[in-house]
């Protein structure tokens, strides 16, 4: 599927502008307003650079920035979360089937973020992250982590982190095969480094790309073939483990 100039409010070719938690189907809050299907397009499979400050919903009583401020694309809604002070990728769909499936914790889809941390980790704390950690709520999987040697090219964020003069900060790159509320921040709290700022740059095949904070698309045709190639492997009946949304392991 690729994108029409109607659904890019008449900009042919261009984005539109516009919790970490744990995933699971929408409720009424979560999903943009519908339409009757006969008078929809095909399903639609967006991907959104979720601003900082928005959440991740449709509506809100208490006035606060949801997904509606940036997307007007009937009967979509989010495929899992990203906390109000998380940013990044967001996927949007209106396929159900296809929503439950990367929602599904048993099938492990691998999830990208880059994280800015208070001070610098050492080798003891990386392979802590590595190796899995120990939180309330049990220990998490291994997961795949590089520290940067620069920082990553990111749009600004209209708060800034907290600054201290005296205390450095470190760029990870960090992929979970899981999604437990606030993961990420507890992880790095759990080993001594605090989370500053965080935003998810992948799920499994698909990438934000150069998407400006608002700014939406449609999955390219590329990516609805690794999508579609993901459920046929699960109607085949293929064991969790062998998924990773088209990618080998170890290729993250």
């Amino acid at each position: 599927m690729t994108g029409n100039p109607q659904a890019h409010g008449g900009h042919s070719g261009r984005a539109q502008r516009g919790q970490d938690r744990g995933e699971s189907m929408p409720n009424t809050a979560d999903r943009s307003p519908r339409t009757p299907r006969d008078q929809r397009s095909p399903l639609r499979y967006l991907a959104l650079f979720k601003p900082f400050d928005v959440l991740c919903q449709f509506t809100a009583a208490d006035g606060r920035a949801t997904l509606k401020d940036h997307l007007t694309v009937p009967g979509v809604y989010p495929v899992g979360r990203l906390d109000r002070d998380s940013e990044g990728l967001l996927l949007l769909t209106d396929d159900g089937p296809l929503a439950h499936r990367l929602s599904d914790p048993r099938f492990e889809h691998p999830r990208t973020y880059l994280v800015q941390v208070e001070r610098v980790p050492g080798p003891a704390a990386l392979e802590a992250l590595r190796c899995g950690v120990v939180l309330a709520d049990g220990p998490t999987r291994p997961a795949e982590i590089e520290l940067l040697e620069s920082a990553p090219s990111l749009p600004d964020r209209p708060v800034p982190i907290r600054f201290r003069k005296h205390v450095p900060t470190a760029w990870l790159r960090l992929t979970l095969r899981e999604g437990r509320n606030r993961q990420v921040r507890r992880m790095t709290a759990a080993v001594g480094f605090p989370t500053l700022r965080l935003v998810r740059v992948a799920i499994g095949p698909i990438e934000l790309g150069d998407l400006a904070p608002g700014q939406w698309r449609e999955l390219t045709a590329q990516e609805l073939r690794a999508l579609g190639a993901l459920r046929s492997r699960n109607a085949e009946g293929r064991s969790p483990a062998d998924d990773s949304m088209g990618l080998p392991r170890g290729s993250l």
